[in-house]
């Protein structure tokens, strides 16, 4: 199977079995959900969405952020990951929104990337959900997919996987695409145990296709995979 070809399979299965994909981060407005990202570096969607509903309250625009003390935004977020960086990151991120952007949320991803806490990957998350641009977050879901199903060829660094993501995927669906790879990276193509068995790609898998063919030859055991 020629690459195209394997992103042409992969494109009409996803469409057809996952047609409104969107984040699982709750939020109301764009500076909202920046916060939401910025908490979501090496956490779980689960536990930012726990902790947002009260922060959402107590801070809504970015000018009233800014003011705050770091120990009265931190006993908002104290349950996330890396708590303290995160409330500094959060506070800092208000301030330039506020003195430099007029409290406006840039759609660009270089006026993102001048926001604390906001790396490539979060800027393109931003892109993608507020304003439907053709960006492609990379995170440790998305890569991890694209090189095991064969989006990507060995692909060693998040940029190089967004490169090729960006060239192969029709440009009106690259948003959409993120969404794809990060919900099959998080419930099906997992990083331990993968549920190979269940999963709907696995006919279009480069990985599986290797596994099946290893079994043939003997070299891992039928234990190894399910189907």
């Amino acid at each position: 199977m020629t690459k195209k070809e394997r992103y042409e399979k992969i494109i009409e299965w996803f469409s057809e079995n996952m047609p409104s994909p969107t984040t699982e981060l709750q939020y109301d407005t764009p500076f909202h959900l920046l916060l939401a990202v910025i908490l979501s570096a090496q956490c779980t969607d689960k536990r930012v969405n726990m902790v947002t509903p009260a922060l959402f309250e107590a801070f809504p625009t970015p000018d009233i952020l800014a003011q705050a003390s770091e120990e009265y935004v931190h006993s908002f977020i104290k349950s996330v990951t890396f708590p303290n960086n995160k409330t500094r990151h959060l506070i800092r991120a208000a301030k330039i929104l506020t003195e430099e952007f007029n409290g406006v949320m840039p759609s660009d991803i270089d006026g993102l990337m001048k926001l604390p806490g906001v790396g490539r990957k979060t800027a393109n998350v931003m892109l993608a959900v507020v304003w439907n641009k053709a960006a492609m977050a990379v995170d440790t879901h998305v890569f991890r997919v694209s090189n095991r199903i064969g989006l990507t060829t060995n692909s060693k660094t998040p940029y190089a996987t967004e490169k090729t993501l960006i060239k192969y995927f029709p440009e009106d669906i690259i948003s959409t695409a993120h969404h794809w790879l990060i919900l099959h990276g998080r419930y099906v193509c997992k990083a331990r145990n993968p549920e190979c068995d269940e999963c709907g790609l696995k006919l279009y898998c480069k990985e599986y296709d290797k596994i099946k063919k290893d079994i043939k030859t003997k070299k891992v055991s039928k234990k190894t995979i399910k189907a």
